[in-house]
């Protein structure tokens, strides 16, 4: 895989990420299913030129969920990977300054 839109989906915009991003300088995104932390680490610095100095991976089951309607109905929600960056001192993102 060495489309590296195709690795990174799309940025995690939340209450704790935004924490994350103010205290610490960590981005998060969701990631593909079979991406690991160097094609995550390579992903972020080539789109956003930065320097990477740590990535986290978290991986999320997809759990079940009753339709409370139609008793019989199961749905699932899909599996999820998610990537946590650091980035260096005095490096940032410019796409998520706006968010707050």
């Amino acid at each position: 895989m060495t489309n590296y839109y195709e690795i990174l989906r799309r940025p995690l915009i939340t209450e704790k990420t935004n924490e994350l991003l103010f205290k610490q300088n960590q981005y998060a995104f969701e990631v593909a299913l079979d991406a690991n932390r160097t094609m995550v680490k390579e992903a972020v610095e080539n789109i956003f030129k930065v320097t990477v100095l740590r990535v986290n991976i978290i991986k999320t089951a997809g759990k079940t969920k009753r339709n409370m309607k139609n008793r019989r109905t199961v749905l699932k929600r899909p599996v999820m990977k998610k990537a946590i960056v650091t980035l260096a001192d005095g490096d940032k993102i410019p796409f998520f300054e706006g968010v707050e």
